[in-house]
This record gives structure tokens, C-alpha cells and sequence, in this order.
């Protein structure tokens, strides 16, 4: 499978320096570089709504995506804990 490119928006960069634990931190830092070989791990879940976004658990925390197969891209949008992540 070929790698995917992985940017992070500026607002999902400053939701992942804001998380307290360094452990956590380390953990969504890999699981990010991890949507590289696989845009859409078999346990990432497709959001409802307009925008073919998916969710990637790690621990209490989510990652919410969006992948261009032509591009061959990932665009995380979204990192925070799991009962804030989904709020607007």
C-alpha cells in the first residue's frame, strides 16, 4: 500500500500540545504517523454528516480525519478527549 502524506491543521497541533500527559500525547503523536500506511485502520469509524470524516480512538481520546485517495493524503482536523471532540 502506497504512504499517504499527513498534514495537521494548526488547530488540531495546538489541541495536541494541550494535552497534559506526556504518554498521551506520545500515544496519538504515533497513532497519527500510523494514518500514513493506513488512512483508514479497520478500527476507525466514518462520521455522519456531509464531510467523509472518520474517528480514531486512542484511549479517551479521538482523532477525526478526513483522507483523499487521489491526493493520497490525511488531514487531521480534530484531536481532544472523547466527551469534548465532537462539540462544535
Amino acid at each position: 500500500m502506497a504512504r499517504y502524506s499527513v498534514a495537521i491543521k494548526r488547530s488540531a497541533a495546538r489541541e495536541l500540545a494541550a494535552v497534559d500527559r506526556k504518554g498521551d500525547r506520545q500515544r496519538l503523536v504515533t497513532r497519527i504517523a500510523a494514518l500514513a500506511r493506513n488512512p483508514r485502520p479497520m478500527d476507525c469509524e466514518k462520521l455522519a454528516g456531509d464531510l467523509p470524516a472518520y474517528r480514531v480512538r486512542q484511549g479517551d481520546y479521538r482523532v477525526l480525519s478526513t483522507a483523499d485517495d487521489t491526493e493520497r493524503s490525511v488531514v487531521v482536523l480534530k484531536i481532544g478527549h472523547r466527551r469534548e471532540v465532537y462539540r462544535r
